[in-house]
C-alpha cells in the first residue's frame, strides 16, 4: 500500500507551503493584467495537499469550495473572462489541537475543549462539508518497538489493492456510465437507494452531527463505493457504519460543542 500511495504523490502531487499560502497563490499568478493558472491548475488530474490545514486562513480554504464542485476557476476581470481546470483530489493534515498532543482522549490534550473548538473553527463548515473522508490516525506508542521487524506477509500487496480498485471503478462505469464522485443527488436515489430502516439510521447519524445535505449525499458516494470495493449490489447498514467512520472531525467538533 505504501510504494502504490509513494508512486501516486511522486506523479501527481502539488504541495502548497502554508508559509506562502495567499488567495492569488492559490487561485491565480498575474503577468501585468492577464490571469494565469495558480497551484489548483497545476494541480489539475493530480493531488494538491495542505499541510498544517488550520494555519491557512480561513478565506483561502473557501475560495477552494467552488473549484472542488466544479472542477474548474473562473477568475473575472475588467477586460476579461478566464477559466481554469481545477479538477483535483484535495489532501490535508492538521493536528486536532492547537497543543500538538492529542491522541483521541480530550484528556490527552494540553489545551482545553474551547481552545481546541476556537483552533478547530477556523475551518469552515462549507468546507469541511467537502471532505469526504476524514481519518483519525491515532498515536502508535509501540512503532518504534517494531521497527525492525520485517514486513508482515500476510498484508494485501499493492498490486491486489489496484486489481480491487480497478474492478470497482469498472462495475461503475457499467452501472451508471460515470464514476460515483460524479452521481447527481437525483442519481443516487436509484444508484445508492437504501431500505427504509437505512435511512432513517442515515438521517438520524446527519442529525447527531449537524451535518448539512451535501455531507449527506458525500456520505451516500462513500458507501455506495465502499459497497462497489466488496462486490455488493445493494448498500448494506455495515456499508453505512465505514462511511460514517471517515467522519472523524465531524465526530470530535460534536464531541467539543456538546461539552
Amino acid at each position: 500500500m505504501l510504494d502504490l500511495l509513494s508512486s501516486i504523490l511522486q506523479k501527481s502531487l502539488q504541495r502548497v507551503r502554508t508559509t506562502v499560502v495567499r488567495l492569488s497563490f492559490i487561485l491565480q499568478s498575474y503577468s501585468g493584467s492577464i490571469p494565469q493558472p495558480g497551484e489548483i491548475t497545476r494541480a489539475h488530474h493530480g493531488i494538491l495537499f495542505l499541510d498544517e490545514l488550520t494555519e491557512t486562513p480561513r478565506h483561502v480554504l473557501d475560495s477552494l469550495r467552488e473549484p472542488l464542485e466544479s472542477g474548474q476557476v473562473c477568475i473575472s476581470r475588467a477586460r476579461q473572462q478566464s477559466v481554469f481546470p481545477a479538477r483535483f483530489q484535495l489532501v490535508c493534515a492538521l493536528n486536532p489541537s492547537p497543543c500538538g498532543s492529542f491522541d483521541g482522549d480530550l484528556r490527552s490534550s494540553r489545551a482545553t475543549p474551547d481552545q481546541i473548538l476556537s483552533y478547530l473553527n477556523k475551518i469552515s463548515g462549507p468546507f469541511l462539508d467537502r471532505i469526504d473522508l476524514q481519518v483519525d490516525v491515532p498515536r502508535q506508542p509501540d512503532a518504534l518497538k517494531h521497527a525492525q521487524r520485517p514486513p508482515d506477509q500476510s498484508e494485501e500487496s499493492s498490486a491486489t489493492l489496484r486489481s480491487v480498485v480497478e474492478q470497482a471503478q469498472a462495475r461503475q462505469y457499467r452501472r451508471q456510465d460515470c464514476l460515483n464522485h460524479h452521481l447527481s443527488p437525483k442519481q443516487l436515489q436509484t444508484v445508492a437507494a437504501l431500505s427504509d430502516d437505512d435511512h432513517t439510521f442515515l438521517v438520524a447519524a446527519m442529525e447527531t452531527l449537524k451535518l448539512s445535505h451535501r455531507a449527506y449525499h458525500r456520505t451516500l458516494r462513500v458507501a455506495r463505493t465502499i459497497a462497489d470495493l466488496g462486490a455488493n449490489d445493494d448498500i448494506q447498514r455495515a456499508h453505512l457504519l465505514e462511511a460514517m467512520s471517515f467522519r472523524a472531525l465531524d465526530v470530535l467538533l460534536n464531541q467539543l460543542r456538546t461539552l
